[in-house]
């Protein structure tokens, strides 16, 4: 875990009190773009999907850009 000295630790605090964070609206972030994802998807391809991620730990663009790799290699080496 990353330790701040006294110093950092009141920047920092003065950065994000002084400073508004810029948030796009027009850009979805990680957890909206996997949910739309997997409701591109059938009902048994995403529950597939999900279960990989959650067991493997990553997200379900990251299982799909697996199985993705996996199929492309599987046809370059026939």
């Amino acid at each position: 875990m990353l330790r701040l000295t006294d110093e950092e630790y009141t920047a920092l605090d003065e950065k994000w009190t002084r400073d508004n964070p810029k948030v796009n609206w027009a850009r979805p972030g990680a957890f909206a773009r996997d949910r739309l994802l997997l409701e591109s998807l059938d009902a048994l391809s995403a529950n597939y999907i999900r279960a990989k991620a959650e067991a493997a730990g990553q997200t379900p663009a990251q299982v799909i850009g697996a199985l993705v790799r996996e199929k492309v290699a599987a046809i370059a080496g026939a």
